[in-house]
Order: structure tokens, then sequence, then C-alpha cells
């Protein structure tokens, strides 16, 4: 007979904290929906006056703050006040690296649909969201929900806008003359590199109503019009630009046989040594794992996708003909894949 052996009552406490986690992304929601970062200024803020600025009962208020301020979204000081923190100006929708966007998008109503169904993804393998909503994500996304979509638009904006300015600033483009960004959504890291390097020329594919609403500095009139080529298309099927350098951020994460297709159309488009730069988010080796396989999980809810180990990024990328030579990290959440063309 054997027993079990003995918890210890952090290992009990934590456990109970990570499943109440519904509650704490949905007190960040809260906040973020009711704009309790933008009401809140730079001095300490009775409750009171909080809630008479938001328009909402102070005693719920106060529930909803004191709960943020355990995961050190806000603090409270005597007196009933609460001031900010670094994580709570984060939802301020004015703070340069706001994240006011993203902590809706991830809290979307839809969300809390799939998140339950995750055993049956992980049992059967294929995404839940058909099931549940009867069409495919980004159908039902921009024909049934319609406020969702905007706010996954401004997610995407603020987040692209933010990692484009690490990325040029980590990108050496050393004997580069010409730059094509796949997939590149609205140009933010283009027109950042453009922006940066002011004898580069640089191309933007993506589908045809991205590129419509590209960048306004890379769209004729714009800063960097005469520098810049938009050419609509989709690059699972076709990459019809030659370039010194290939950049594709954070797209590879459909099914494998999606990434191949598009990794092989660069090989094909490309000369003998041309530099490839795949730059992705980690499910392994990065300080943002916790985040990063959140994410992974919720591809495998509503589209079927994930995100890759540096394993399987590195195999998808040799099989199609080309040369890995350096994985360096551009920031604690995207690593980039440097890589040649082979000859």
């Amino acid at each position: 007979m054997t027993t079990a052996p003995a918890t210890t009552p952090q290992a009990a406490m934590r456990l109970r904290e990570l499943v109440f986690g519904a509650a704490c992304a949905a007190a960040v929601r809260a906040a973020a929906r009711l704009g309790v970062a933008d009401a809140l200024g730079d001095t300490p803020t009775p409750v009171t006056d909080l809630a008479a600025e938001l328009g909402t009962e102070p005693r719920q208020l106060r529930r909803l703050m004191r709960a943020l301020t355990c995961y050190g979204i806000f603090e409270e000081l005597d007196g009933d006040r609460f001031t900010h923190t670094d994580m709570s100006r984060l939802l301020r929708e004015d703070a340069p690296n706001s994240l006011r966007y993203i902590s809706l998008w991830c809290t979307e109503p839809w969300t809390w649909e799939a998140w339950p169904k995750l055993d049956e993804a992980v049992r059967s393998g294929r995404n839940v969201f058909p099931e549940l909503f009867g069409k495919e994500f980004f159908d039902y996304l921009h024909s049934d929900a319609g406020e969702s979509a905007r706010v996954f638009d401004k997610a995407m904006t603020t987040s692209s806008r933010q990692s484009a300015a690490d990325f040029a600033a980590y990108l050496d483009l050393t004997g580069i003359d010409s730059v094509v960004d796949i997939g590149g959504g609205q140009g933010h890291v283009l027109a950042s590199l453009l922006e940066k390097h002011p004898a580069l020329h640089g191309t933007l594919l993506d589908l045809p109503k991205v590129v419509a609403g590209a960048d306004a500095r890379l769209r004729e009139g714009g800063a960097f019009a005469d520098r810049a080529r938009l050419v609509p298309g989709d690059c699972r099927e076709a990459i019809p630009v030659v370039a010194d350098l290939y950049i594709i951020k954070n797209i590879l994460e459909w099914d494998d046989a999606s990434t191949r297709r598009t990794l092989a159309n660069v090989v094909a488009a490309a000369r003998p040594g041309a530099r490839v730069v795949v730059v992705e988010n980690l499910v392994d080796d990065s300080p943002s794992m916790r985040f990063t396989t959140a994410m992974d999980l919720m591809l495998m809810l509503n589209v079927g996708g994930a995100k890759h180990s540096e394993a399987s990024m590195v195999r998808l990328m040799t099989e199609a003909g080309l040369e890995v030579r350096e994985v360096r990290a551009v920031n604690p959440y995207l690593h980039a894949f440097e890589a040649v063309v082979r000859g």
C-alpha cells in the first residue's frame, strides 16, 4: 500500500489562485472597459472620487480595485485611495506601450465560450471554433462580431507598432539594399526600417484588403512612397518579389503545410544567398513562456494553429531549403531566426 506524498499549503494556495485565473482576466477586462487607468491621474485618488469620475458604484469599484492590487495592477494606500503601478499604466490608452486593446482582445466574449472546450481540442486535434459558432474564426469575426473585429484590429496595430520599433533596432542591414516584409500587415516594420535607413528600398506583401490599409507613410504621397512598393498577394500561393532580405514576422502560426508552402515560396523567389529572417514567439526557452504558451493554446482553439518551439521552426526552415545560422532574442517575447537561401 502506498500513500500519496503530502502537499504543501503553498502548493494548494497557488493552485486555488490559478483555477480562479478567469477572475483576474475578467477584472483586467472590466478595468479596461471602464477606463479606470485613464481616469486615475498621477496622484493617489479616493475610490469615491474615482467612482464619481467613472459613473460606477463606489463599493463595487473598490472590490474590483482590491482584486487587481493583488496582482500588482494598481496600489491601495491608506484612506481608501488608489494609485498607479507600472502595470496599471499599461492599461491607459495613451500609454506609449499600451496593452489596453491586447487586454480586451484576449478576453473578448468568444474566448469565454472557447476556453471550456480546450479538452475537446486536445482530444480531437481540431479547432473547436466552427462547432461553437458555425463558421471559421475570421469569417465569424468579420461577419458576426464587428466590435470584436475592431478590438482585434486595434490590438494588432498597437502590438505591431511596438514590436516594429524593437525589430528595427535589432536588425543589422549592412549590405542590404532591398527588403520585403511578407504578410507584414499595415507595414509598421517596413516603415520603421525605411525611416532608419534612408537608402533602403522595401516591399510590403499582404492580402489585397490589408495592403489597401497600409501605413500612410508607404502609400502614394507618403514620406517613404518613393522607396516603398505595395504588392497584394497571398504568401502561401506565391511571393513575386526579389530582394536582398525577406522578413516573415509572426505569421507562421498556421498548420505546418501552410508554413511549408510559404517558406518554399520564399526559396523559389529569392536568389541563392539571400537573407531570410523569421520572427516568432517561442513556446520554449523564453522568459515569456506563460504568455506564449497561452497564445499557443488559444490558436489551438480558434484557428487550429500553433506557436513554434525553436526546434520545430528550425526544422521547417531547413526542410524548405534555408540554412539557419543563428537564433537571437529581439525582445523578451520575440526571437529572430537568421537564415540564408542555400545555393
